[in-house]
């Protein structure tokens, strides 16, 4: 898997050099197992100088418990000089893998010798396991796909769905995922912890693909699971981050308080992570200021996260965005400097920033640079009402044109036999005769 370097910012260097006092590695790295724990260390490792060190340490001890050659090479070559290759270590792995893989495939070939549709599934499930945890994903999802066929139950259709996820999850590559989740959402019988894998990937697949109000509500909908059974994926710390996040970004206030706020189950995900429920609490209760502090404060954990750290700036801008919003829609007109204190802010910042709102449409409103105010649009009431006045009517007419032609169809005993599209165009070509010429449109009595 190529993983993906964080933000090169200035910013977010500096913020990365003081992380290391306040992020606690070992206790964030411990909530996750299989190899998702291995690429969010060498991810920590590439994008936090000063927690590289460990980091890569911590993976290389991780890696040497699977037979993933190609992955121990990958972690020792990019530590730049901290690790070093072990060629006894290589030679003897080697040799093990090739074995196990002789001894799967002869297992595979007997299993279709006997022709027992069971033993089939086995054998492939424990080749594509094997080409999983050797890096082989081309043939791993070829294995898994394979067991298709031999599939008795739906248990048996279900481990298959979660084996191609889980694939598509630690490659972060989601082509498969939409079609192998529906069908298993489509098995009976689902437990509350195959619930929860389902929509917490169906979330990351939604937030990989900037749909943030979709993935809101797949995270606030996944079911509570306090053993993190599905830690090989996420922890339920993410599910928390991710979900709340993507909440504010994109509901409305009313969906803010009773999807997130007020909503039972989600809450106990927010439980695990304080900050972020005192966060969202802010912004529901307008405390703007200490909400975007805090979400400044959060932002380097945030960037050190493998699925998070490329939708944290647009997450943020749109939160932003949405404060500035919500802010000044009760008012007429507005003090930018206490606007900007408000904001944590400079007032030219703010200027900017209000600006492009307005360029977007999505502040009616002016700024006035020399006394540094903003003001509300006045809409203009008596075009506004002239308008609605005209489309009354116009509703009103059409209503009335469509009455006289059922109205002379009685009277004349026509019914019509045409399709839709000519009913269409015979109502279009009656409104556009004038009221004295109905004379004229001529009718096949049956």
């Amino acid at each position: 898997m190529e993983v993906e370097k964080g933000s090169s910012s200035s910013s977010s260097v500096s913020n990365h050099q003081s992380i290391s006092n306040e992020f606690d590695l070992e206790a964030y790295i411990n909530n996750y197992t299989g190899f998702t724990k291995i690429y969010r260390l060498l991810f920590i490792a590439e994008s936090c100088k000063p927690l590289e060190v460990e980091a890569f340490k911590q993976a290389l001890k991780e890696v040497q418990k699977t037979p993933n050659l190609e992955l121990y090479n990958t972690i020792v070559s990019k530590s730049h000089g901290i690790l070093e290759i072990d060629p006894s270590y290589i030679e003897a792995l080697n040799k093990k893998n090739a074995s196990h893989l002789d001894k799967l495939e002869l297992d595979l070939n007997t299993a279709k010798s006997n022709m027992i549709k069971d033993a089939i599934r086995f054998a492939q499930n424990d080749l594509g396991e094997f080409y999983y945890k050797l890096g082989d994903t081309q043939n791993a999802i070829k294995c898994f796909i394979r067991t298709r066929d031999y599939c008795t139950t739906s248990k048996h259709v279900l481990t298959m769905c979660f084996n191609i996820i889980k694939l598509g999850v630690d490659t972060q590559n989601y082509t498969h995922a939409p079609s192998y989740i529906a069908k298993a959402e489509q098995c009976p019988d689902l437990d509350n912890t195959s619930i929860a894998k389902l929509r917490s990937v169906n979330g990351l697949h939604n937030l990989d693909s900037n749909r943030y109000k979709v993935a809101a509500k797949k995270f606030i909908e996944t079911p509570f699971e306090q053993s993190n059974t599905f830690s090989d994926i996420m922890s339920p710390q993410d599910i928390a981050y991710y979900g709340g996040l993507c909440a504010l970004a994109s509901f409305d206030r009313n969906e803010l308080k009773k999807k997130v706020i007020d909503d039972q189950m989600f809450k106990n995900y927010l439980e695990l992570v304080p900050e972020l429920r005192e966060l969202i609490n802010d912004f529901y209760n307008t405390k703007y200021g200490s909400c975007l502090k805090t979400l400044d404060k959060m932002k380097p954990i945030l960037l050190l996260d493998i699925h998070l750290h490329k939708h944290v700036e647009s997450l943020y801008q749109k939160i932003r965005s949405k404060a500035l919003i919500q802010y000044f829609s009760p008012y007429v007109s507005v003090d930018l400097n206490i606007m900007a204190t408000a904001f944590n802010t400079t007032v030219p910042h703010l200027e900017r920033e209000i600006s492009k709102l307005i360029m977007d449409g999505d502040i009616q409103a002016r700024i006035d640079s020399h006394n540094k105010r903003l003001f509300a649009k006045k809409a203009d009431q008596r075009t506004t009402t002239f308008e609605k006045t005209m489309q009354v009517g116009q509703d009103f007419q059409n209503s009335t044109n469509g009455l006289l032609l059922r109205l002379e169809m009685l009277n004349n005993n026509i019914s019509t036999v045409s399709n839709r599209k000519e009913s269409e165009k015979a109502f279009n070509e009656f409104h556009n005769l004038g009221p004295n010429s109905h004379q004229h449109l001529f009718f096949t009595n049956k």
